[in-house]
């Protein structure tokens, strides 16, 4: 098996595997007035869970899709049937499938993987579907482990920017990253950190048929037509630490283990006057 990625035919062939949960984590900004739940309902890949970002992030935090607490964790996936022993292979239809595999890796749990190509390929390849609300699983007691050393806070990306001690790899989209576009998030500022690398997230998932994951080859190309110097250490940003999780995967999936992932991101740079900010 990938130790990143599972492909669709593995995954049918895994469906009603008591050892294997799948997740589906389909969500949206609150700017697309969409529900992820509503078309979770509308179709989803068989014996999948529906796990809502909004319920696996610390709603008391300033900002938006922040981690939440190992403990709050650990009850949110043990009550959809996750265990220390689970095979977790977490899917959506766009662009929040690696925030989850982060998350689980991050509270000391390997046995995650994500399905290459997402409900999109699995609909393209004509695999049979579900609607309806989930199925009520069986809880099961998953251990959170204290976070890995992989989360960066501002003092640190700040250093970054004064002193160039590591890479800063930006996963939103060109329009985001120069201020063309608004940020997407009410009273927080255009564009980016001094700095900082345009390394769009959409540019590192295929776009059309088959809808997967460049390979390692094509990301570090990528990165490296980017201006990206592998050879420091890199943190990982973005507008609220969602896309931000596609780089660290594919930095991971090149052998690329020194990164961080900032997981406030821009949500909290552009919100304050104290921190330095770029636009074009």
């Amino acid at each position: 098996m990938d130790d990143y990625l599972v492909e669709p035919a593995w995954l049918s062939d895994h469906l009603g595997d008591p050892s294997v949960v799948v997740l589906d984590c389909i969500w949206y900004v609150p700017e697309a007035g969409k529900s992820g739940l509503d078309e979770y309902r509308q179709g989803h890949i068989p014996t999948a869970q529906y796990i809502d970002l909004n319920a696996v992030s610390d709603a008391s935090s300033t900002f938006v899709n922040m981690l939440p607490p190992a403990e709050q964790f650990a009850v949110e996936v043990g009550r959809l049937g996750i265990g220390d022993n689970t095979m977790v292979v977490v899917y959506d239809s766009s662009y929040v499938s690696a925030r989850l595999w982060w998350m689980f890796r991050l509270f000391g749990h390997d046995k995650v993987r994500i399905l290459n190509g997402g409900m999109r390929r699995w609909i393209s390849e004509g695999r049979a579907v579900e609607t309806g609300d989930p199925a009520a699983a069986a809880p099961a007691i998953f251990t959170a482990r204290p976070p890995r050393d992989e989360v960066a806070a501002w003092p640190e990306v700040l250093c970054a920017v004064n002193d160039k001690s590591a890479a800063l790899l930006d996963a939103r989209t060109p329009g985001r990253f120069t201020g063309e576009m608004s940020s997407g998030y009410p009273g927080v500022a255009g564009g980016h950190m001094p700095g900082a690398i345009n390394v769009s997230w959409n540019a590192l998932i295929e776009q059309t048929e088959p809808f997967t994951f460049v390979s390692p080859m094509k990301a570090r190309e990528l990165f490296e037509a980017a201006g990206v110097d592998l050879s420091r250490p890199a943190i990982a940003t973005c507008g609220s630490g969602v896309t931000a999780a596609i780089i660290a995967f594919q930095l991971e999936r090149i052998g690329k283990h020194d990164w961080r992932l900032y997981d406030a991101s821009w949500h909290e740079w552009g919100q304050r006057e104290d921190l330095p900010k770029e636009s074009v």
